[in-house]
């Protein structure tokens, strides 16, 4: 049976996601990740919720980071799609500003509230020796 999304305005919990990738202070948006949720981000894997804030921490703290979602679609199965920006700049040099698309997709659980059990991320292209 095929897949449909439809377009979305972004669910709240993704927004706040974003907002707390940002600022790394996680509170209600990271809750939606399962325990044991698996996170893809490009050629890295990362298993549970402490381990993916950690990453997330990892690659963010040295940057000011603000990201913007542009479009957002969902399925009735549980699949939450997004398209954005990501702009950027090493907390060094302010003035060096990067933008980077970006793709999240999101597979959620049937709980209520619903809960993330993968995540898939992928960003780019970018000139990833401006920021890292």
């Amino acid at each position: 049976m095929p897949h449909t999304a439809s377009p979305t305005a972004p669910p709240e919990w993704v927004l706040q996601i974003m907002h707390e990738i940002d600022t790394l202070s996680f509170g209600e948006g990271f809750a939606r990740l399962a325990d044991d949720a698996e996170m893809y981000f490009g050629t890295a894997h990362v298993v549970g919720a402490e381990a993916i804030k950690a990453f997330f921490v990892a690659i963010d703290e040295p940057l000011d980071i603000v990201h913007d979602v542009l479009e957002s679609w969902t399925t009735a199965d549980g699949v939450c799609f997004l398209r954005g920006e990501a702009t950027m700049a090493k907390k060094t040099e302010p003035g060096n500003i990067v933008r980077a698309p970006f793709m999240h997709l999101y597979h959620l659980d049937d709980g209520q509230p619903a809960r993330i059990k993968t995540l898939r991320i992928t960003a780019g292209p970018l000139k990833t020796d401006a920021v890292l």
